[in-house]
């Protein structure tokens, strides 16, 4: 699986020089981000197919784990407090798309939550084309006419 973003774009998002530690932690970082942008889409994407705001967010995340690797909630030294708001619970310390990064990348894919309505009929059984905006009736006449359920332009109620 291919990284969306590479170690130099990352490094320009950030605010301080990474060394060598850091870079090898933020490589993986990409990968790790990468590999759940594809989850979430529920594609396999290459770097070169996949849409440019996978790009974007997967730099996102991984910048928002750079800033905070260990997934500390608070810190304190002295008189100053320091918090991180958007790294609490699970989440915290690892690299992770938030809530409507994850809807986004789910609609780019393709995988739209919601309702679907799916159509079942009997095993074997045939539909009869019945025109539309007419519910069928049973047939007690031969010349029996299908009931209209709504108006149209043709014949209003």
């Amino acid at each position: 699986m291919a990284n969306f973003a590479t170690l130099d774009e990352l490094k320009a998002r950030l605010d301080w020089t990474l060394d060598a530690d850091e870079e090898r932690i933020a490589a993986s970082a990409l990968e790790d981000a990468s590999d759940l942008a594809c989850l979430h889409a529920g594609r396999d994407w290459t770097s070169a197919n996949a849409p440019r705001i996978v790009r974007t967010l997967v730099l996102k995340a991984c910048r928002r784990f750079m800033n905070n690797p260990s997934g500390y909630t608070q810190s304190r030294a002295g008189d100053e407090t320091l918090g991180w708001g958007d790294d609490q619970g699970e989440d915290a310390g690892t690299v992770y798309f938030s809530a409507d990064e994850r809807r986004m990348l789910q609609e780019i894919g393709g995988r739209k939550p919601g309702l679907v309505s799916a159509q079942i009929s009997a095993w074997n059984s045939r539909r009869r084309p019945v025109a539309a905006g007419l519910v069928p009736v049973a047939q007690p006449a031969p010349d029996a006419r299908p009931f209209p359920l709504f108006s149209d332009e043709v014949e209003p109620w």
